[in-house]
């Protein structure tokens, strides 16, 4: 099943039980029994409402009252979002692991929800430098899965990679956060065109096919990863040279 997130509005009511939220689910269904994750806490969902009626779920981008069980209820605030996790909960380690080896987990999490999940933790400056670095991984592991499983292009998912790779070498630097050489090496060899001859076509790039269009569008998404990390890499080192050629094409790509 895909996890389901619940961002909260508004804390209508809270005591030591639990209380009432409006909320709106941003993806998945959640329904009376499940879990939901506040950092370490954990709360129940007991009863959901929409246009005044009990209703037995809400879909994603509805918006709905519920009834949450726990006294973290009251510590909730406007825009956080709630994650729905097993009763027993989806463990770090625990993802690690299934992303390692497969395992069967309770509940299994969609690869593009993970993915999100992931990228969102790994950008939670409220968490140990350690630990989002470990959810970083589990965003790029979720991602390559996930452009398995829908076939996405090689140059699409090269650029949903590296927005997560080169992130992590900008918060973290190089070693702990990955390697920019190795980032921008493998971005080079994804692209099927010298820079002079993407400067040509972008010239009169409106009477291309709409699928050469959104090729150039993709390169042009691969130049900006990795001119973000071009700071890491020698000057005198060829790879810096070859970014720093489609860094100068880049502005006239569609």
């Amino acid at each position: 099943m895909p996890i389901t997130e619940l961002q909260v509005y508004s804390v209508e009511r809270a005591d030591v039980t639990g209380g009432v939220c409006l909320v709106r689910c941003l993806g998945g269904a959640a329904r009376p029994g499940q879990v939901y994750a506040a950092g370490e806490a954990r709360l129940g969902l007991r009863r959901i409402e929409a246009a005044g009626l009990t209703v037995p779920f809400v879909g994603g981008g509805r918006v709905a009252r519920v009834h949450l069980t726990g006294p973290m209820v009251a510590l909730l605030t406007r825009g956080q979002v709630l994650t729905s996790v097993p009763p027993d909960g989806h463990a770090l380690a625990e993802l690690e692991a299934w992303l390692a080896t497969g395992p069967p987990l309770l509940e299994e999490p969609h690869p593009r929800t993970l993915r999100a999940l992931a990228g969102a933790r790994m950008q939670d400056e409220d968490l140990p430098d350690g630990v989002r670095l470990r959810w970083g991984r589990i965003a790029l592991t979720a991602g390559y899965r996930c452009a398995e499983a829908e076939g996405v292009p090689d140059l699409a998912r090269g650029s949903e990679l590296a927005a997560v790779r080169s992130y992590l070498i900008r918060r973290f630097g190089p070693g702990p956060g990955g390697d920019p050489a190795a980032l921008c090496r493998e971005l080079l060899e994804l692209i099927d065109l010298a820079p002079g001859e993407a400067a040509a076509l972008a010239v009169g790039w409106r009477d291309l096919p709409p699928e050469r269009i959104l090729h150039l569008r993709r390169i042009k998404s691969l130049i900006a990863w990795m001119v973000l990390v071009r700071p890491f890499l020698p000057a005198d080192d060829p790879l810096a040279e070859a970014v720093d050629a489609w860094s100068r094409v880049r502005a006239a790509l569609p």
